[in-house]
């Protein structure tokens, strides 16, 4: 059996045997080669083992999704081509084939509550093909990692987290990952022996060890994966196809693939925000001690109300990290939440994930009755069943309160986003924070991590770093932490990264010194109408454009340590006149990194717009119609 995309390029094959297995072709040449799936039920006979069709159906597919936290664009074409079996003994197989992509889900209709022992996913590839592998030591991680780059035979078992990129001999990009991950257990993918990628999962935790306040430790794990209902649906199995690397940049599978929200988000309000713990609470210039307390917290609300950010983030210290109902005697909570009222500005409070998942009812309760935004969640570190439940309860009962939630210490997101659309951004990504300890993150990381983990929903880096290092200069520094790379790389983040609730991590002392930066920053939106992909190369370099709603058009661009000129085709603006207001890297750049160039320059669609930029720099402009 044969799906094809819209526009014939994409092509799955389908053959039901003895198993159920699969291929993908691209452009007629074999992407990934006969792999077989199947599911494992405990007391049943396994799904996809000795199959027999007893239906066939297939569809065409045309619809626009309105975005209601619009991530890139707020209307989504969603063009697919569907093939769905039905087998006997009450389970199905549906695939959907886009000109982008492909996935499939397993359904089952059985009764009661079902246990699934194992997942088989095969995903074989040829051996000379290669990979960018964020490669784990085991299940329990925040999924901060550096992308390793192998071949299929160098994989052997090698574990990693999704989502993973395979350039493929066929000439196209193979990007993995999942979508609608619900009451199940988050997919993980191994290397099989040198003839590919099979799929691995965190069984279910059955003992668990509070090592620390903040880490809640599996130490017994059952011999399944979950236990659930037996009329389902599971989650779907993501295999983006993009012919350039910047397609990657605009791949939107994961969030078309997921659920709609059946609730009114009207109320959900992204945003920009001001973040105390990567710059450490330091302050300069004030007539009080920086630290804990309620002068600190006031200084943030009054920069946060005078540049238009929307938050403030109360991160770790202004409660018991073990009870988020016991406030530090140092910090006057009500106080400082009716003062940030009175600026228009909402607080969002720091909570342990284990700790919430203890007290949510109280905790959020009384969250919703002091009258804060929302909440930021870390330390999950695993996806198994119950840490994936874990997700959904609290997205679910935040929305009850009308909170908005940071996943942080997280796995990638899998589109609960689209369901909840309180849910605004996810870590699972290795961000600015690390340049506090570590030397890795690097303009080549930067330049990474949009093609891959981005593909997967926003994503938490808190960029923003007014300290900024050329790459000899760059040292670890806890408490005045600097950035690699040009001031004009950090502001560029703001257009590429993708982040509802996008962070403005530096102290708001270092904000205020740079007037020119300042500036850019506190126009910049977090959601877009529109995003045009313009360029691209996986670890050297991005450029793109998003459209706000007020009609304006950022542009940002960002290169690894090799500096680089850009050609951009401005085909994509309305007709008429703009002014563009560019923010680019200065001519001393590569030897002061913070070296920043303000230009305005006349704009109209279809001039051509040249992209300069130092060794590991960038370059922001905004394009306002005249």
């Amino acid at each position: 059996m044969v799906v094809r995309s819209p526009n014939g390029k994409a092509e799955v094959r389908v053959r039901v045997g003895k198993t159920v297995s699969y291929s993908i072709w691209y452009n007629k040449k074999t992407v990934v080669t006969d792999s077989a799936i199947s599911l494992s039920v405990k007391g049943n006979a396994s799904i996809g083992v000795n199959p027999k069709v007893i239906d066939k159906q297939e569809r065409k597919v045309d619809q626009t999704v309105t975005s209601i936290v619009p991530v890139k664009r707020r209307q989504i074409r969603d063009v697919y081509n569907e093939l769905r079996l039905r087998f006997e003994g009450n389970y199905g197989l549906v695939w959907r084939v886009y000109d982008n992509g492909a996935a499939y889900r397993w359904t089952t209709d059985l009764p009661g509550r079902i246990t699934i022992a194992n997942e088989q996913a095969e995903i074989n590839l040829n051996s000379k093909d290669t990979f960018l592998f964020p490669e784990e030591t085991d299940f329990y991680s925040q999924n901060e990692r550096d992308y390793f780059k192998y071949k299929t035979k160098e994989l052997k078992t090698r574990l990693a987290s999704l989502p993973v990129l395979v350039n493929s001999i066929a000439g196209v990009k193979l990007w993995i990952s999942e979508s609608d991950l619900y009451d199940y257990a988050g997919m993980w993918v191994q290397g099989s022996g040198g003839k590919g990628l099979q799929a691995a999962f965190p069984k279910y935790p059955l003992k668990e060890v509070q090592e620390t306040v903040t880490d809640l430790k599996v130490t017994e794990r059952a011999d399944y994966i979950a236990e659930t209902a037996g009329t389902r649906q599971f989650p779907w199995r993501v295999f983006a196809l993009e012919e350039s690397d910047k397609g990657l940049l605009d791949n939107e599978l994961v969030y078309l693939l997921a659920d709609d929200t059946k609730e009114d988000f009207s109320w959900v309000r992204p945003g920009k925000v001001s973040w105390d713990w990567w710059n450490a609470l330091t302050l300069d210039g004030v007539d009080f001690k920086p630290g804990l307390n309620t002068a600190t917290y006031k200084y943030y609300i009054d920069f946060a109300s005078k540049y238009g950010l929307e938050y403030i983030i109360m991160d770790e210290g202004w409660s018991k990290n073990d009870d988020p109902l016991s406030i530090n005697p140092d910090i006057n909570l009500p106080e400082l939440i009716a003062y940030a009222k009175q600026k228009n500005v909402g607080i969002i409070l720091w909570v342990v994930w284990g700790t919430l998942d203890r007290k949510m009812d109280p905790v959020l309760d009384k969250f919703q009755q002091w009258g804060v935004s929302g909440i930021k969640v870390d330390f999950m570190q695993r996806d198994d069943q119950k840490a994936v439940n874990f997700y959904e309860r609290t997205a679910r009962e935040t929305a009850k309160r009308k909170l908005l939630v940071d996943f942080h210490g997280a796995h990638k997101p899998t589109g609960l986003n689209r369901k909840f659309p309180n849910v605004l951004t996810f870590e699972g990504v290795k961000g600015l924070e690390h340049s506090k300890f570590f030397q890795t993150v690097t303009p080549e990381h930067d330049l990474t991590i949009p093609f891959i983990r981005m593909a997967a929903g926003p994503m938490d880096y808190t960029p923003g770093a007014m300290l900024n290092s050329i790459r000899k200069g760059f040292a670890v520094n806890e408490k005045r932490p600097m950035s690699q790379g040009t001031r004009g790389h950090q502001l560029a983040m703001y257009v590429i990264y993708e982040s509802p609730l996008q962070m403005l991590a530096d102290s708001p002392t270092n904000y205020q010194k740079e007037a020119v930066s300042m500036e850019f920053l506190s126009a910049v939106p977090t959601v877009w109408d529109q995003t045009v992909a313009l360029d691209g190369k996986v670890g050297e370099y991005a450029a793109m454009a998003r459209r706000a709603d007020n009609g304006d058009w950022y542009i940002g661009a960002m290169t690894n340590w090799k500096g680089r000129t850009l050609d951009i085709d401005l085909s994509f603006l309305s007709n008429g006149n703009y002014e563009a207001q560019i923010y680019q890297d200065g001519p001393n750049a590569e030897k002061v990194a913070t070296d920043l160039q303000k230009l305005t320059q006349a704009v109209k669609k279809g001039d051509r717009l040249r992209i300069k930029m130092a060794a590991g720099g960038g370059y922001a402009a905004r394009l306002v119609r005249k």
